[in-house]
């Protein structure tokens, strides 16, 4: 039960073997592999490191006395199958393939021999990795990076070199450098996934140009970013639109928004370019934690000032202000023209012990969140010493400094001092607050992150069968589109209001159906041809009479004959027409994306909505706090509340509707597309006039059953739910009882003081080290985790506690913990146990164990595994009762390795 990365052999061995032609001959060697041998003998790498030539180093029995942790090979590609096939031999359990111009077939051949072998593959076409603490220079980027505390992943070689090359000058350093190219069998999930693990790693940008699987890439960054601040930059960030759109959403949200509504989801930040790159990595460079929105400038010039103040308006933050107590102790101690009104600005006149004032003045107040420290060179003034002054301030700064020197060749020196105090430093204003809305923003995205919602709310249980059936019926007739009747008959059963609208298939029906219902009513045709009805006049609103509905019918059937001859008509369908009270028109959505699949999209509704073009979007499954951060991103958001003359709308309803949304997406994997437009808000609840809803054509193949929601794999969604079907409620020995239930992000702090309390020996049965504690890094791993790759069940505990004045309160407490992940074969996982030492020999432990078992087992896994320390009895004792195969561990004779074949 180690907690070891299982690519710790790739990105931190402790032997290496060089496969890369004969090094003494560079003439018949390629070009990467002189740039790689050049790159790893320019230091002296910490482990063992050996250079091999295939074509005449020893034979089979030689190399299999040689072992290795990883194998670097870099060959002509006729040669790498062969290469590989020796790393194999060799006993290599990595190997890292450095090459270019691989085609997609080679690749294939070598990820088959990397398989069948055991090795886990980086490459081919990768320009290698670099990992400075290490001294190990694999790659053919160039020199090797300052070590440091920044990790780099990137799709592309030719930008990886460029970053490095920035760096150099810049005086940031690097955890790890690590390039994947076109066709690489590692990608970029499993270097997030590895680089989430690591302690030398604060801080992760990725370059990335395509991803191969959504579902891993979305659960690698959520654990990255839950652990660490990523910043990703995405290239081909124009979309050419979705031509194949059959509803308005669809037709107006680029795969590029998407990826926006991905990365906040997954709590990393995006950068729009290379500049904003190297912006946010100065910053993560200088280990700067994610904080709120409010900067405070402090500046000896107006001007530079109040434009960094215009450019915080501009991107959402706000200007951090000294409250009135900050600001009276404060100005006495300033030049006379220094104003403290909004900028703290500290006048022309002002010197480095100015700057130090406002500085420490900044850094204590409460409204503040971070510092730009921007200087101007006067006549007279002395740049070197006031960046001196700014790097001994940012020594005990409780909170995020940047700088901004402007000018050019006066302030070099200065620039120099601040970039050597890792004080991120920048030519503009501009930069310098862009640089700080990024902190801001990951910021904000983490809370996003650390919501983890059911598939099913707790409103109302929907009809799912019903919605069902509907579905298989119109899939039956060989049909995608729902009409509005039948789009509407889904909302309703999943309890969203609806205008009550029937079908009339002749003019007479439809007087009759109008007049039961009363006037004024609306018609619309009813075809399952035409998808926008008011372009072919097939809508006629506020009809006030019986002969008026009459006449309006064949009008409207004629016409629509006559604008669309092909068009099958079934009739026209009657509606109330909607309360005509002050309602807001809302459209919410549904899309599908390639690959990320379901996104819900929230904006202005009705008529104008192409051209407003408000999308809000969130990917499902949604809370009521997603829901609301949700409706606040959208622009109609602002005419929400009291607004014209208006009463405020019922946002508990609007809310609710999009819950509701949101467990049809969980519900129904054949949806692909879907319109409720409009959707009228009021303050009185909100209704669904019309809508509109698309299906998956690849729903035919399988019967109209994607995936059932029973099995709760959810395999259409990215994120996958909160699952909520297996908490249960078990009695305890002895009286009592405790809630069995999943893991989630805001259970950190419990299972910091379930570690805390642990007796040293218990807590090295499980850690195998003398942690006192689980680091930050460590307890993100642990409590916010993708339910689809691995579960974590806690064993939840109410306390009563009486304080001194007699007040009885509960509090929660976790007294257990079982956990799987699921191995890297996707067939077997492996498993870690922890129980409070005060429930140890209580049965605790076994019933914990059979119910990750048995979540494994619905899951389709077929073995269970860990390793437990060959002195610790009790747990192998509970493994043997548990039916567990205890057999010897080779790699290590402390401990042993215990099977279950589930």
């Amino acid at each position: 039960m180690m907690d070891k990365h299982y690519l710790t052999s790739l990105f931190s061995p402790g032997s290496v073997i060089v496969l890369a032609g004969d090094p003494d001959a560079p003439e018949a060697q390629t070009p990467q592999a002189r740039a790689l041998c050049e790159a790893i003998k320019a230091q002296r790498f910490t482990g063992q490191l050996q250079f091999f030539d295939i074509h005449t180093s020893g034979t089979l029995a030689d190399l299999a006395q040689t072992r290795a942790d990883l194998a670097i090979i870099a060959q002509p590609a006729h040669d790498l199958p062969a290469a590989l096939e020796v790393a194999g031999r060799m006993n290599c359990r990595s190997a890292l393939v450095l090459s270019n111009g691989v085609d997609a077939a080679l690749a294939e051949q070598l990820r088959k021999i990397a398989r069948r072998e055991g090795m886990h593959l980086l490459g081919p076409n990768s320009l290698g990795m670099q990992r400075p603490y290490l001294q190990l220079n694999a790659s053919a980027a160039g020199p090797m990076a300052r070590d440091g505390s920044l990790a780099l992943v990137c799709q592309s070689g030719a930008l990886t070199a460029s970053i490095l090359d920035w760096a150099a000058n810049n005086a940031v350093g690097f955890s790890s450098v690590i390039s994947l190219g076109p066709h690489t069998d590692l990608g970029l999930s499993e270097a997030l996934d590895f680089l989430a693990n690591d302690a030398r790693t604060q801080s992760i940008v990725v370059y990335m140009e395509g991803i191969q699987d959504a579902r891993r890439f979305m659960s690698a960054v959520r654990s990255a970013a839950f652990a660490k601040p990523v910043v990703v930059l995405k290239a081909g960030r124009k979309p050419a639109g979705n031509q194949a759109a059959l509803t308005h959403s669809g037709a107006i949200v680029g795969s590029d928004d998407v990826f926006d509504a991905v990365l906040r989801r997954a709590g990393a930040v995006r950068v729009r370019s290379f500049v904003e790159l190297f912006s946010a990595a100065k910053c993560l460079a200088s280990r700067y934690r994610p904080v709120g929105r409010r900067l405070a400038v402090v500046t000896n010039g107006g001007g530079p000032g109040v434009l960094a103040a215009d450019w915080e308006n501009e991107i959402g933050l706000d200007l951090g202000r000294l409250t009135p107590q900050s600001c009276a102790a404060l100005a006495p101690k300033l030049p006379a023209q220094a104003s403290l009104a909004d900028l703290i600005d500290v006048s022309e006149e002002a010197g480095p012990e100015h700057f130090t004032l406002a500085l420490n003045a900044a850094f204590s107040d409460p409204q503040v969140d971070g510092v730009l420290a921007i200087f101007s060179p006067k006549p007279g003034g002395d740049p070197d010493a006031i960046a001196t002054a700014l790097a001994e301030a940012k020594r005990l700064a409780p909170k995020p400094l940047l700088s901004c020197c402007m000018g050019d060749a006066s302030v070099a020196q200065a620039r120099k001092i601040l970039r050597e105090a890792q004080i991120p430093t920048f030519r503009t204003p501009e930069a310098a607050v862009g640089a700080f809305g990024n902190i801001a923003s990951f910021y904000q995205n983490q809370q996003l992150l650390q919501q983890t919602p059911p598939s099913l709310t707790t409103l109302v249980k929907p009809d799912i069968e019903g919605a069902r059936l509907v579905i298989e019926s119109v899939l039956a007739e060989r049909r995608n589109v729902l009409t509005e009747m039948e789009s509407k008959t889904l909302l309703a059963a999943f309890h969203i209001p609806v205008t009550k609208t029937l079908l009339a298939r002749n003019a007479h029906e439809a007087m009759m159906i109008a007049t039961q219902l009363g006037f004024p009513v609306a018609l619309k045709i009813h075809s399952p041809d035409i998808a926008h009805k008011s372009d072919v006049g097939g809508v006629a609103l506020n009809v006030q009479n019986g002969a008026a509905v009459r006449d309006a019918y064949n009008d409207m059937v004629q016409r629509v004959a006559r604008l669309q001859p092909d068009a099958r008509i079934d009739g026209v369908t009657v509606q109330k027409m909607a309360r005509a009270r002050r309602g807001r028109e809302i459209c919410i959505g549904l899309v599908s994306d390639d690959p990320f699949g379901p996104v819900i999209t929230f904006g202005a509704g009705g008529t104008m909505i192409e051209l407003i073009n408000d999308r809000a979007m969130e990917l499902p499954p949604l809370n009521q706090f997603l829901a609301r951060s949700l409706i606040d991103r959208s622009r109609v958001a602002e005419t929400l509340g009291e607004w014209r003359g208006a009463s405020a709308v019922d946002m508990q309803a609007l809310e609710q509707v999009l819950l509701r949304v949101s467990e049809m997406v969980c519900a129904l994997p054949q949806l692909r597309e879907m319109d409720i437009n409009p959707l009228i808000v009021d303050e009185q609840g909100a209704v669904a006039v019309d809508a509109r809803i698309a299906l998956h054509e690849a729903a035919h193949a399988s019967g109209g059953r994607v995936e059932s929601t029973g099995s709760g794999h959810f395999s259409h969604l990215s994120i996958h739910p909160y699952p909520a079907r297996y908490e249960q409620v078990w009695p305890l020995r002895g009286g009592g009882e405790c809630l069995v239930r999943p893991i989630r992000p805001d259970d950190a702090q419990m299972v910091q003081r379930l570690v805390k309390e642990l007796s040293p020996e218990s807590r090295y049965f499980r850690f195998v080290s003398q942690i006192a504690e689980l680091p930050p890094t460590m307890l993100s791993r642990f409590t916010l985790i993708d339910y689809d790759r691995e579960m974590a069940l806690v064993a939840l505990l109410r306390e009563r506690e009486v304080d001194e004045e007699g007040e009885v309160s509960h509090k929660e407490r976790i007294i257990g913990v079982s956990r799987y992940v699921t191995n890297p074969d996707h067939t077997s996982c492996e498993f870690a146990l922890l129980v409070a030492d005060d429930f140890a020999g209580k049965g605790l432990g076994s019933r914990l164990m059979h119910s990750i078992m048995e979540v494994a087992r619905d899951r389709g896994l077929a073995e269970i595994q860990g390793l437990v320390l060959a002195n610790n009895p009790t747990m192998l004792k509970l493994m043997r009762r548990l039916g567990f195969e205890v057999r010897a561990f080779d790699e290590d004779p402390d401990f042993r390795l215990v099977v279950h074949q589930l």
